[in-house]
This record gives structure tokens, sequence and C-alpha cells, in this order.
């Protein structure tokens, strides 16, 4: 294991050091100053873009109304004509690639404003809220080594695992599954759900087995069970997808019958159905959570085409559920899309689409609305040739 990152200020004339905890890798900021409810947003603004640290001191609800004022300031849009102009006749590949370095700045910057978290896992701010549970279910085994001593993490990171952390006890209906399911920490929700809606109404090809390849949250084995299935052998990579899949498998009464197993891509074996959600954008993700969305080169889409025919039984179908934003980005094409199901010696058995229905396809204000627009999801049933 490498050594814990450490993050050094000064209050006074007095040096202090913690631990550092970032789930984005992003390294300990240099610049470290003390702050507390005196300091104005347009302050905190300006040392946060200069690379300045906060490490808050004040009350702990003071410090996220900052923290909200600062990001009301880093999503101010220009007013010029000429700058819409411009947007509205660039490349949409080119306006993507600026819209994930503006969000990458925007998380950076939004990150300097820092929690203390003390030896015991509890925050010694006026009003901070008890987070030790979330801690631990964010961080697993590494939640024991980070509380041998106080640690230091961003106020909007220490955020999303308190939401995470709601989102895991309350869970996410899922209409097409008819249940809940219960997200982790860096695990992707299934909140767009007609990938799913795909999913429930293809005739299946066996009911016998069927490999769900990256499992996740497991929504898609619980659902091929709760259709029938006999047996469901679900796979991923990520400990904290592992313990999440078995989770949820454990609260749906599926255990029995889907077995969550360690791999990359395919367990060993053939099976009459084998189906893949994999990440649709080839582009480098800046968080566990964004492992779903983008995967760089389409590494888990064309490894997952080029060995599904040999886990396939004979007759056999793989489905493919995939969304089309990267051809409409201009990251991706159909014909290197269809190139790489052909190398791999696979067909074309037939093809579902279906329509996003989340608020981003409607959203004028988007900088990538004409793809998200015309975007459509597709369940591909794919043979051996």
């Amino acid at each position: 294991m490498s050594e814990q990152p450490q993050l050094h200020w000064s209050e006074g004339d007095t040096p202090h050091i913690a631990a550092w905890r970032s789930e984005n890798g992003q390294l300990p900021p240099r610049r470290v100053v003390v702050a507390d409810d005196t300091m104005t947003a347009d302050t905190a603004w300006r040392l946060a873009c200069e690379g300045t640290a906060l490490l808050w001191r004040g009350d702990y609800h003071n410090a996220r109304q900052l923290l909200q004022a600062m990001a009301r300031r880093a999503d101010r849009r220009p007013k010029k004509a000429a700058g819409k102009a411009a947007d509205k006749a660039r490349p949409l590949a080119e306006s993507f690639h600026l819209h994930r370095m503006a969000q990458a700045q925007r998380a950076r910057t939004l990150g300097m404003l820092l929690i203390p978290v003390e030896a015991d896992g509890h925050i010694a701010l006026r009003r901070a809220p008890e987070v030790r549970e979330a801690l631990a279910e964010a961080f697993g085994d590494e939640h024991a080594v980070l509380l041998k001593a106080p640690f230091v993490l961003a106020l909007r990171e220490l955020l999303g695992l308190i939401g995470a952390h709601e989102w895991r006890r309350k869970g996410v209906m899922v209409p097409a599954l008819g249940d809940r399911i219960h997200p982790w920490y860096g695990v992707f929700s299934p909140i767009r759900g007609e990938y799913l809606d795909l999913i429930a109404r293809a005739p299946l090809p066996s009911k016998a087995l069927a490999f769900d390849i990256g499992a996740g949250t497991c929504v898609i084995a619980a659902l091929l069970a709760r259709r029938g299935v006999q047996r469901v052998v679900a796979t991923d990579l990520s400990p904290r997808a592992l313990g999440c899949a078995r989770d949820n498998l454990a609260r749906l009464g599926l255990d029995d019958r889907v077995e969550v197993v360690e791999a990359d891509l395919f367990p060993p074996g053939l099976a009459p159905l084998v189906v893949c959600n994999p990440p649709w954008v080839p582009a480098k993700p800046t968080a566990a959570v964004e492992q779903a969305v983008y995967d760089p080169d389409s590494r888990m889409l064309r490894g997952f085409l080029g060995g599904l025919a040999a886990h396939l039984e004979e007759g056999g179908e793989g489905w493919l559920i995939l969304s089309d934003l990267a051809e409409h980005l201009g990251l991706r094409s159909r014909d290197e899309l269809l190139g790489w199901i052909e190398v791999a010696g696979l067909k074309v058995l037939g093809r579902d689409d279906i329509r996003p229905r989340h608020g981003k396809a409607a959203d004028e204000t988007d900088p990538l609305h004409k793809a998200r627009s015309a975007e459509v999801t597709s369940l591909w049933r794919l043979g051996v040739r």
C-alpha cells in the first residue's frame, strides 16, 4: 500500500500536519490558509482560483453556504453573443473536451474548501453532522487506517459521501425491477432506467444461464433473475461493486440464484446469454463513479466484443446495451462499432432502441444539448457468425 499523502499548514506560528484523503487522486494543496465565518465568498473564490486551499474552522453550515456561493461563481456563463455563436459553430467533439476540462477545473477549484476530521471520525465544527457511518461505508477497510489519526478532505467530497450514504440507506426505485436497488459510494446508481426497459422486454434466448459482465449494483443480473433466468453469474473488478452487488442480491432474496464473481469481463465457461452495459463514452474518468460512463479507448466495449464469441453457447446471444452518445459527439463512429463486431466474428441478430428520459436530453442550456437530444440507447442482439 502506498504511503498516505499528507497536508501541511500553519495556524499562527504552529505547523500542523494531517493525512490527506482524495477519492479522485488529487494531490494535497501546497498552499493552505485557515478560514472561518468571517471570510467572504469573493475572497474564498479568489483564493481557490489561485490554488490556495481553505481549511475551515468555522460553523459547518456556513461552510456549506460558502461552497454554494463559490459554485454560483463557478457556474456564471459569459453573456457575449459572439461567445455563444462560437460555441454553436464549434465541433461537438471539441465542445465535449472543453466541457470536460471545465468540469475538471470546476471540481478542483470547489475542492479547495477543506474539512478536518478527528481521529475518532467526528467533525469538530459547530453544527457538524455525524459522519462516521458514511465514512465507514465509503472507505471500508481503509476506514480503520484513516481513523488512526486526523485527516482532511474536501467538503465537496464529504457531501458526496454523505449523499451516497443516504442513497444506500433509502435505495433507488427501479420500475423495471419493481423493487429498490441500494447503490454504494463509488458505484453507479441505476437512475437511468431506459436501458433496463430494453432488457425487460427483450425475448430471452434461454432461461438456464446468463452472464452479466460489469455488474455494478447487480441490477441487470437481478432483473434477469426476476424474469426467470435460473442462474446468473455476475462479474466485476471493483471491490465496492462486488460488495454492493452481493448486498443488493441479499436484500432482494436472489443471492441463491445469482453468483457474484471477481473477474475482468468474462467468468469461465459458456452461457446461452451474455449481457453487458459498458461505459458509453470513450474518455478518461475523473472519479471512481465515472468509470461506469467513461472508458478510455472503449476498452471494456472492445474487450466484451472481442471475447464474446468464446463465451457463447451454440445458438446463444450476446446483449450489448449501449448509448450512441459517443457517435453524436464525434468520439466514435457507427462504422467503428460495426467493424469491431465483424472482426470479433459476430453478427447482428437484431436491435431495439429507446430514447433517453433524463433531464439533460431536454436542457437546451447544456453545452452538449445537440448530442444529448439525439441520443438513442440500443440493445444489440449479437450472435456468432
